[in-house]
Order: structure tokens, then sequence, then C-alpha cells
């Protein structure tokens, strides 16, 4: 669990300067460029992300139960993660009233993802994972919610096509990743 553990300090560390030292950031990129700061991020992100897929993989050999989900909770994950797909799908189409109402969709969606998660999940490492996703995300969505309304920041109106692009495109990716991929990547398939 140790390896899990450490990418989530690097994954989730270098995704919360931003919230926690924006000061340090910004001198940062003034010293070493923007694009030297994107280097280190995006490295950082990949490091941390690969150590979180590793030391997940390893703790799921070694279990430890906190408690056992009834059965039926993995309906009610499938449909959050459904719900979450589309909100982070929100994020990327412009226009759409997901990102008006909510000012904040993706981080929204990866908030709803955990959540969901923690759920259907009762291992101390998966629980580790999701509540620490959780709160960084949660912790992300106050920041960036509180930055937009110091800028003065209005999302445009949403407009009915735009929803159903995003809707549409939310529900297929997540229908792609829930009956493939999951299985694929994680080695469990949610669904059977």
């Amino acid at each position: 669990m140790g390896l899990l553990v450490l990418g989530l300090v690097i994954f989730i560390g270098v995704h919360s300067i931003r919230i926690a030292a924006p000061q340090w950031r910004a001198a940062q990129i003034k010293r070493f460029g923007p694009q030297a700061w994107r280097g280190f991020f995006a490295l950082s992100s990949i490091i941390g992300f690969v150590l979180i897929v590793y030391g997940y993989g390893v703790s799921r050999r070694y279990p430890v139960p906190l408690w056992a989900p009834p059965f039926w909770m993995a309906h009610v994950t499938a449909l959050l993660t459904a719900i979450a797909f589309i909100l982070i799908v929100a994020a990327y189409v412009p226009g759409n009233h997901f990102k008006r109402a909510l000012g904040q969709p993706f981080v929204s969606g990866v908030a709803l993802w955990a959540f969901a998660h923690l759920l259907a999940n009762g291992t101390l490492n998966a629980v580790v994972l999701f509540l620490v996703f959780l709160v960084w995300a949660l912790a992300e969505l106050r920041g960036e919610n509180r930055r937009d309304r110091a800028a003065g920041v209005v999302h445009p109106q949403g407009r009915p096509s735009r929803d159903a692009i995003v809707v549409v495109v939310g529900l297929v990716a997540w229908a792609v990743f829930a009956f493939w991929l999951h299985g694929l990547l994680i080695g469990v398939r949610p669904l059977g």
C-alpha cells in the first residue's frame, strides 16, 4: 500500500499546488517559464499516476476488508458514475447548461466518481484511493469557484443541443468504459 500512498502524494500533491501555494506556483512559472512548469507538472502527474495504478494493483492482492457493501451498491455506483462521465464531458463542450450551473463540471464529476466508488468498495486500499480523490476534488472545487467569483467569471448561457451532445458523448464514454475498458484496465467488470 506504500506505493499507492506515494503515488497519491505525488499526483494529488502536484494537482494541489494551485490550491495550497498559488504564489509559489506563479513564482516557479515566472522563474522557469510556462513550458518548463508544464513539463514538471506532466512528468510528476505521470509518475504519480503510474504509482497509483501499480500500488493499487499490488494492494488488491492483500485486501484489508473494512466493510462489505451490499450487492446492489454496484448498480448505484454505475448510475452515479454515468452522471460523473456526463459532467466530465460537460467541461469540454462549450455552451452547455451543466457548465453554466456547476461552473466546474470536471471537478464535480471527479468528486461524484470518487464518492460512487467509495459506496461500492469496502477495502482499505479502495477507501484510501477514493477518499483522497474525493477530498481533493471538493477542495479543488471550492478553490476554483472562489477564483471564478473573484475574477467575475460568468459562463455563457447553455443550449439544449449542447446539452444533448454532452449527455450522449458522456453516456457512450461511460458505456465503453463500464462494459469493456474497466475490466481490461482495472481487472474488474462492474456490470458483469
